[in-house]
């Protein structure tokens, strides 16, 4: 027997290895999709405080949700940054919805049939991330129903869409959120928005890599107040129709009734 022979006898057989499969995305790529889409969301939710216009009255209101439709219009058509915001935005949750998925996927994989106990209220949001997601991925499609195309029964009987000389957000708006169970939907999905929003920009200051401890108590306490100034921002327009601050006719109001949420 030859020593090459006599080796492979000694010798056992190395069991061959499963062959290793990349997995794309990979879960750093789609932590950093999330990072950046929820940011884009968080700064597009921050911008629609200029909503709070609502309280000083309906020429002052739809004045601003025509500005909207008219902005840059010198350079683009009428809507035309609406829409390229629109279509940014829905190719962004389409990509954080996807990631989100993925991640949720391998994250239930790797942990296999046992469930992390004792956890306190502290990782109460991190928990909830999920619901929150698809409560706000409702309220996107009852919101756009409701206070952007008006199509009922989501939307009111009295709905009246924009035109290229002027705008009916007052008159829509009020008209949704007399409706107790629009107003309650509206509340119910700010504070899964707050919650979302607060635990998803402290995320994403952890995946996008930022150090530095002071720098990240700075973010953290920044996300919080971020995601409750837009939350009670939102809360209060709704509960303002409701206890009649808001109403369909006021001294500033030239129309019988007044529309939705500008953007």
């Amino acid at each position: 027997m030859s020593a090459a022979s006599e080796a492979a006898v000694a010798s056992p057989a190395t069991p061959s290895r499963p062959p290793v499969t990349t997995r794309r995305p990979s879960n750093v790529v789609s932590k950093v999709i999330m990072a950046v889409t929820g940011l884009l969301f968080g700064l597009f939710v921050l911008a629609q405080v200029g909503n709070l216009k609502v309280f000083t009255g309906a020429e002052h209101f739809d004045d601003y949700a025509h500005w909207l439709r008219t902005v840059l219009e010198a350079l683009l058509p009428y809507e035309g940054l609406l829409w390229i915001l629109r279509v940014v935005l829905l190719a962004s949750v389409l990509l954080h919805v996807w990631c989100a998925g993925v991640l949720t996927v391998r994250a239930r994989r790797a942990r296999g049939p046992f469930r992390r106990k004792g956890l306190g209220w502290r990782s109460f949001p991190a928990r909830t991330m999920p619901v929150t997601g698809v409560v706000l991925l409702a309220f996107i499609v009852f919101h756009i129903l409701d206070l952007t195309t008006g199509t009922p029964p989501v939307g009111t009987a009295d709905y009246q869409p924009a035109t290229n000389t002027e705008s009916f957000a007052y008159a829509n708006l009020v008209a949704s959120f007399e409706r107790p169970a629009a107003a309650a939907i509206h509340v119910v999905a700010m504070l899964a928005l707050g919650a979302h929003l607060a635990h998803g920009l402290w995320s994403a200051v952890n995946d996008l890599g930022v150090t530095g401890q002071r720098v990240r108590q700075m973010c953290l306490a920044l996300s919080g107040i971020v995601a409750l100034v837009i939350m009670l921002a939102n809360i209060a327009i709704p509960v303002a129709v409701q206890i009649g601050w808001c109403r369909e006719r006021t001294r500033w109001c030239r129309r019988p009734r007044c529309t939705a949420f500008a953007g």
